[in-house]
């Protein structure tokens, strides 16, 4: 079993023709549940920022407008994410066994990404001896 795990978060966008990524946050999870845990509430903090409820008192009336119907629907996809008690026991699944974790979703301008994989894993591959291929 893993004991521990790294989780990221990053948005990837296009700034002068090459990609970006920006870090919204890094948790060394001591527990497959608090790393299930962090995943899930970073989801939920990209989707509330992205489509925030439009009766929320910090946004004046009508300052909220709904985006076009061919716009992806990250906040919708990542809320869904959280919520899908399958896809949560298949991601714990895949980081009890020492795989990397990657969640996706992508609007036209951003893709936001969550990562989690086991502490214990990396130190194993670091330990592995490098695959070296001789060049022509």
């Amino acid at each position: 079993m893993h004991d521990e795990f790294l989780c990221h978060v990053t948005a990837y966008g296009t700034c002068d023709g090459q990609r970006i990524g920006v870090p919204l946050g890094t948790y060394r999870a001591p527990t497959l549940a608090l790393a299930l845990w962090w995943l899930r509430d970073r989801a939920s903090w990209i989707a509330e920022r992205l489509d925030p409820l439009p009766d929320n008192p910090r946004f004046p009336s009508g300052s909220l407008v709904p985006v076009a119907d061919t716009v992806a629907d990250v906040p919708g996809l990542l809320r869904a994410w959280c919520a899908d008690v399958g896809q949560q026991e298949l991601v714990g699944e895949e980081l009890a066994g020492g795989r990397l974790v990657r969640i996706a979703a992508s609007d036209d301008t951003t893709e936001y990404e969550l990562l989690a994989e086991s502490v214990d894993a990396l130190r194993m591959q670091r330990t592995l001896p490098a695959l070296v291929l001789p060049v022509a």
